[in-house]
């Protein structure tokens, strides 16, 4: 588990340094396929993205093709290794749960004030439902990606229908994955999820900013800091009422012992009148 609090700085440890490195490999490799794949259709010279600064190569078909593959070798090397290293680790954290959907609903109805948002674990329910969609996105972008290249390296006679299909498929989720980036990037622009960028950049959110929106999360990662105070308290309460028994029980002991010392007089003194009347 990577989360670690650090109270002393009012910070969280949401993400690893592993798993920044992870998520920007796949972020940055992303961002240049979808320029690339724009650049290889014949748009760069038409718009004058070419008479930008530093894009002059945007124009040469066989640049941004061979920028094009080395970016997806990352991205897939990157995905691959998402699935690896979460997969062995355990973490579920983004496997949709149920109820998903609605709670996504009150989240969405809560960010124009119509009701409450819901508590939430490490990663809000519309993170999970996304995570699926980009997961499948992504899967079909590179198993068509493959057969495209395959096609290009070895086997440039391949069946027309299977060239066609393959093109096709990787044509619209093409454009699916420029859908998600941008409702992604929306999603950052929200203000409620401002905090949040401080994590994807760091891999810390606040903590006061954890326990007030993620508060579920926070009672999986810190449940004695939860029960601390509670006990604390209780230890407090029950202290003062141990001492304060004890002194009660000392002196009523100590008041018989006293009785019992004062009655001996009297008992000398009936012993000692006893025999003055018998004589």
């Amino acid at each position: 588990m990577t989360e670690k609090i650090l109270t002393d700085k009012n910070l969280v440890v949401r993400h690893s340094r592993l798993e920044l490195l992870e998520h920007w490999a796949i972020a940055l490799s992303g961002l240049i396929l979808l320029l690339t794949g724009i650049f290889e259709l014949p748009v760069a010279k038409r718009y004058y993205i070419i008479a930008m600064p530093g894009l002059g190569w945007s124009a040469d078909f066989i640049t941004s093709l061979y920028l094009h593959y080395a970016a997806a070798f990352v991205f897939t090397m990157a995905g691959l290794f998402h699935l690896v290293y979460h997969g062995l680790s355990g973490e579920k954290g983004l496997i949709p749960q149920k109820g998903d959907m609605m709670q996504s609903v009150a989240v969405i109805k809560s960010l124009i004030g119509l009701g409450k948002e819901p508590p939430m674990h490490k990663y809000l329910p519309e993170q999970r439902l996304a995570y699926i969609g980009m997961a499948l996105i992504i899967l079909m972008l590179i198993l068509s990606g493959l057969v495209k290249t395959y096609k290009n390296i070895y086997m440039p006679d391949m069946p027309h229908t299977m060239l066609l299909w393959a093109t096709w498929i990787h044509n619209i989720f093409f454009v699916l994955f420029f859908l998600t980036f941008l409702a992604h990037m929306a999603a950052i622009a929200l203000r409620p999820n401002w905090p949040m960028v401080r994590g994807i950049l760091t891999g810390k959110v606040r903590l006061d900013y954890a326990r007030h929106r993620h508060s579920l999360w926070m009672a999986e990662i810190e449940p004695a800091a939860i029960a601390i105070p509670e006990t604390s308290e209780t230890v407090t309460e029950i202290i003062p009422e141990t001492p304060s028994a004890s002194p009660q029980e000392s002196p009523s002991e100590d008041q018989k012992t006293l009785e019992s010392i004062e009655d001996l007089p009297a008992q000398k003194t009936a012993s000692s009148d006893g025999p003055e009347k018998k004589y």
